[in-house]
């Protein structure tokens, strides 16, 4: 079972992190800095499993991870899990999330987080892995893309309503507007 998904940039700043196990919010970022040092201090040509840290459950557990650019992907999975699995798994993520942001970087971890959550969401549910399939997975983002393109319209449909009440010109037209002339009534 997975118990968290850690992204992380070359300083050690979280980008992304899911955890399926609950700990509290220090407990987290503690979690986040040992994993980050752990992973961080070893070689570049070096296997890429670890045993856990002391904090996320120790030789019980594994780091499953990858190095890209300026990025950290790292899984922390229980004994039950095989790791050459996880790293066919972090490539799914990282290939999922490089055709939906067209060349994914740092910054779109940071301006997308939603959408980032959403698709780690169509590949791994309550720490189980739901789909590796990446055509699977990319059907599924464009259905939901096509969703929140069409609910777009519906949310927009106010501002468009208002945009068009303005271009009436409204108080123009009041000014226009011819009244018949009204009787005098004079006032004994």
């Amino acid at each position: 079972m997975i118990k968290a998904i850690l992204v992380f940039n070359n300083h050690g700043k979280p980008r992304m992190s899911k955890f399926y196990q609950f700990y509290p919010e220090d407990l987290q970022q503690q979690i986040i800095r040992e994993t980050f040092h752990l992973v961080s201090k070893r070689d570049d040509n070096v296997c890429n499993f670890l045993e856990g840290g002391t904090l996320i459950g120790g030789s019980d557990y594994k780091l499953i991870y990858r190095h890209y650019a300026t990025l950290y992907f790292v899984f922390c999975v229980d004994s039950s899990e095989s790791e050459l699995g996880i790293l066919d798994l972090i490539q799914v993520f990282v290939e999922t999330l490089d055709k939906c942001f067209e060349n994914v970087c740092e910054l779109d971890l940071i301006f997308h987080v939603d959408k980032v959550h959403y698709i780690l969401g169509e590949l791994v549910m309550g720490g189980m892995v739901l789909e590796t399939n990446m055509t699977e997975i990319m059907t599924r983002i464009e259905e939901q893309n096509k969703l929140e393109k069409s609910e777009a319209g519906i949310s927009a449909a106010p501002a468009r309503a208002v945009s068009a009440v303005k271009d009436m010109n409204i108080p123009q037209k009041f000014k226009d507007m011819k009244l018949p002339d009204l009787p005098n009534f004079k006032l004994s």
